[in-house]
């Protein structure tokens, strides 16, 4: 099932090439085709959760673009009677939106973050990369001529609760656009 999952992802992002053949941005500009973005999580408590994740897409057509991203995460976590575990997480993405209406947005994603696993146990640890493909849609509410803002939610189909550095499989995500 995973596997099927991320050739479905990626059969979605390849749609790229088959998007230039109409709805074609006005100019040729590289720099009209391009936006900067990303998102900013902040949770404190228990547990610490920093996140920022930047990304830059493309734009093939007034419909569809595709990007990439990096992410980092600052994880803490408190324990009563153990020592707190505190560790980084990094990795990156590669997205493909494509546009259903003026605001809303169908969007495939691949993710694959390092993580630190930590055994309570013994107190030891291990870092492995872990995959996510998600699938969803967002809302795009602009802010200006050249900005806007944007939430999302994605469902992860690799989904894995032993692994995953989210509570469920939904992930809902809050961000800003530049040079759209």
């Amino acid at each position: 099932m995973k596997k099927y999952a991320v050739l479905f992802v990626f059969a979605l992002m390849s749609y790229a090439s088959l998007a230039q053949t109409g709805n074609e941005l006005d100019g040729d500009k590289l720099s009209d085709r391009i936006y900067f973005g990303g998102n900013l999580g902040l949770q404190f408590g228990t547990i610490t959760n920093i996140e920022i994740s930047p990304l830059v897409g493309y734009r093939f057509t007034d419909d569809f673009s595709a990007g990439l991203g990096i992410t980092y995460i600052y994880f803490k976590r408190e324990f009563d009677n153990f020592e707190d575990f505190e560790t980084n997480i990094y990795g990156y993405r590669l997205f493909a939106r494509h546009n259903i209406q003026e605001q809303f947005y169908a969007q495939a994603e691949y993710e694959n973050l390092s993580l630190e696993f930590f055994n309570i146990n013994d107190g030891s640890s291990r870092r492995e990369w872990v995959p996510g493909a998600f699938v969803g849609g967002g809302y795009f509410q602009p802010l200006g001529r050249n900005a806007g803002f944007n939430i999302a939610a994605l469902y992860n189909v690799l989904y894995d609760e032993d692994k995953s550095p989210y509570n469920s499989p939904w992930v809902f995500r809050i961000g800003v656009t530049l040079g759209f």
